[in-house]
């Protein structure tokens, strides 16, 4: 029964986002749009690197379409991608966030602070009209970013076993 268990909290941390650290889940971020919090469409993990899954979350976009750093780093990247634009920025210690679509007249090289305006929500992508999508990976594996804002993902219980 005890594997069971083990089994069970694994696959409920695991679709979480993986291995979770304490500096993943110290809510220091701040959030990226002024206005209630809103969660359009929540992080799913995909099964396996190249399966399916949401990797990040589509937060809503109250009446001010400024997107502001949750943290301090350096902009890694600021362009279009097919048909959005999007910002990326590298936080250190192995964390990358991007955020799209957003336009931005910042460019790679740039330090941002954390509060400081990154850019605007625009059109594009697969989020819904007035929707700002939020990746974070850690070491080049995407995480839950809800956790860095001082969230806790709703815990899905899974069915574990037969029998």
């Amino acid at each position: 029964m005890r594997s069971r268990s083990a089994a069970l909290v694994l696959s409920l941390a695991l679709s979480l986002g993986g291995s979770a650290s304490p500096s993943e889940a110290d809510g220091t971020w701040e959030w990226p749009v002024r206005g209630a919090r809103s969660i359009v469409a929540p992080f799913r993990a995909p099964a396996h690197e190249y399966g399916s899954g949401h990797r990040g979350m589509d937060v809503a976009v109250g009446a001010s379409p400024d997107v502001i750093a949750p943290a301090p780093g350096v902009v890694a990247f600021s362009g279009t991608v097919v048909d959005r634009p999007l910002i990326t920025i590298d936080h250190g210690g192995g964390r990358v966030s991007t955020w799209e679509p957003v336009s931005s007249a910042l460019s790679p090289g740039d330090a941002v602070a954390a509060g400081d305006l990154i850019g605007t929500v625009a059109a594009g992508g697969h989020t819904a009209r007035g929707a700002l999508h939020v990746g974070v990976r850690l070491d080049g594996r995407y995480v839950n970013p809800l956790p860095l804002f001082g969230e806790v993902p709703r815990a899905v219980l899974l069915p574990c076993c037969e029998g």
